[in-house]
């Protein structure tokens, strides 16, 4: 099962790592073109967000707090 990840290398060890799984043929190691690191997002999804941050600042008691957010994520995870 193929997987992409970005990656920061911080060490120089890891590095090492890093070209030795190349070397065995278990990972491949490429630069992204400028395409693949932009994200498209839709208009309708821009526009919902900034509806979204109108209202909250007319009626700041839409927003939840970090304990009913978290619940809200747990219950949708359901």
């Amino acid at each position: 099962m193929a997987a992409e990840y970005y990656v920061r290398i911080k060490k120089e060890y890891a590095a090492a790592i890093i070209e030795d799984l190349e070397k065995m043929d278990a990972i491949e190691i490429f630069e992204p073109s400028a395409d693949e690191g932009d994200v498209q997002i839709p208009q309708w999804q821009q526009e919902e967000v900034r509806r979204r941050i109108v209202a909250r600042r007319s009626d700041p008691s839409l927003l939840l707090g970090r304990e009913e957010a978290e619940a809200a994520i747990k219950e949708m995870g359901k």
